[in-house]
C-alpha cells in the first residue's frame, strides 16, 4: 500500500504517518524508487497508534505501548500500570476543569450583565476581588 491508501484505511493524515515514521514508531519498507510501501502490519500499527493517541496517550506512552504490544513475553501488569497512570492524569484534568467550571459559573452568576461598568468577572480576573 502507498501512503494514500494507508492514510484512508487508518484514518490518519499522511502528515501524521510521515511524522510517526520520522520518530521511529513505524518503519515501512521503501521500494527501489524510495516510495514507502506499507504492509498490513504497518496499517495495524497505525490504527493502534491512532486509537492510543485518541485516548490521550503521549507519543512516549505510545512508544512504550507499541513495544509492549510487540513483546509476546510482556506482562499485562505493565500495560495496566501505564493505563492506570494515564487514567490518573485524565482524572486530575477533569478535576481541574470542574474547578474552573465552578469558579467561572460563580463569577457569571454574580455578574448583572447590564449596562453598568461594575463587573465581578473583571474584578476577579484583575485580582481586586
Amino acid at each position: 500500500m502507498n501512503i494514500g491508501d494507508v492514510s484512508s484505511r487508518s484514518g490518519l493524515p499522511a502528515k501524521t504517518i510521515r511524522y510517526y515514521e520520522d520518530i521511529g514508531l513505524i518503519k515501512p519498507h521503501r521500494s527501489a524508487n524510495g516510495y514507502r510501501c506499507f504492509a498490513e502490519t504497518d496499517l495495524h500499527k497505525l490504527a493502534f497508534l491512532g486509537r492510543a493517541r485518541a485516548l490521550g496517550f503521549t507519543i512516549e506512552d505510545c512508544r512504550t505501548l507499541m513495544a509492549l504490544y510487540e513483546d509476546e513475553s510482556r506482562a499485562s501488569a505493565d500495560v495496566k500500570q501505564l493505563a492506570l497512570e494515564h487514567l490518573a492524569k485524565i482524572e486530575a484534568k477533569i478535576a481541574d476543569l470542574q474547578a474552573m467550571h465552578d469558579t467561572l459559573g460563580e463569577l457569571v452568576k454574580g455578574c448583572a450583565g447590564d449596562s453598568r461598568p461594575d463587573c465581578p468577572i473583571l474584578r476577579d480576573l484583575s485580582g481586586e476581588g
